[in-house]
C-alpha cells in the first residue's frame, strides 16, 4: 500500500524522507480527494495479472515506454533529476507505473501544502492534468518506471506560477466542486 504524508519545509537533501514530526500520514482517500489516483499492480506479472491492460482500456492509454532513473542510466542525471524537482504542472494526467526500484511524489494540495507520496515497485500513480507537483529519487538513486499517456506522449512541464493556465483552472475547478471527492 502506497505511503503518503504531509513534508516539513526542510532544505536539506530532497531525497529524504522529510517527514513532520510527528508524523502526518496522508491517507488514499485524501489523495482521491486530489485527484490522485492509486493502485497496487504486480510489477512482475502484470501482463498476465490484466489489471494494467485493464486501466488503459479504461482510460484510453495508448502509448508507453519505460525510463530508468539511476546515474548509470539517465544521460546528464543531475540536471534531469533537478528538472524534475521544479514545482509544475501539465496539461495531461502524469501517469506512471513502477517496475523496480523507488522514489517521491510530491504534491500541493488545495491548501497549497506539500504531501509526498513514496512509490515503490507495484505502485500506478495518476497525478491529474493541472496539479502542482514534482518528483525526485529517494537515497536509492534508482527507479525504473513506465510512462504511459493517451495518444502521443506530450513532456512539457508548465514551471509554477502557472495558475492561468487551462489545465490548472479545470483542475481548481474540479477541487471546488467536489468532483475528486
Amino acid at each position: 500500500m502506497v505511503s503518503a504524508w504531509f513534508m516539513d519545509s526542510s532544505d536539506e537533501d530532497q531525497r529524504l524522507s522529510h517527514q513532520l514530526d510527528p508524523p502526518q500520514p496522508v491517507s488514499l482517500e485524501d489523495l482521491a480527494n486530489c485527484g490522485v489516483l492509486y493502485w497496487k499492480l504486480d510489477a512482475d506479472n502484470f501482463e498476465k495479472e490484466g489489471k494494467l491492460a485493464e486501466i488503459r482500456a479504461q482510460r484510453g492509454y495508448t502509448y508507453t515506454d519505460c525510463i530508468t532513473c539511476t546515474p548509470e542510466k539517465l544521460p546528464n542525471y543531475e540536471q534531469k533529476l533537478k528538472s524534475f524537482f521544479e514545482e509544475h504542472l501539465h496539461s495531461d494526467e502524469e501517469i506512471r507505473f513502477i517496475l523496480d526500484g523507488s522514489g517521491y511524489f510530491d504534491i500541493r494540495n488545495y491548501d497549497d501544502k506539500w504531501i509526498r507520496i513514496q512509490v515503490e515497485k507495484g505502485d500506478l500513480i495518476i497525478l491529474p492534468a493541472g496539479i502542482y507537483h514534482r518528483f525526485t529519487l529517494d537515497d536509492k538513486d534508482y527507479i525504473k518506471a513506465m510512462r504511459l499517456f493517451v495518444g502521443e506522449p506530450v513532456w512539457t512541464p508548465h514551471n509554477r506560477p502557472a495558475d492561468d493556465h487551462p489545465a490548472r483552472a479545470d483542475y481548481i475547478s474540479k477541487i471546488k466542486d467536489g468532483r475528486y471527492a
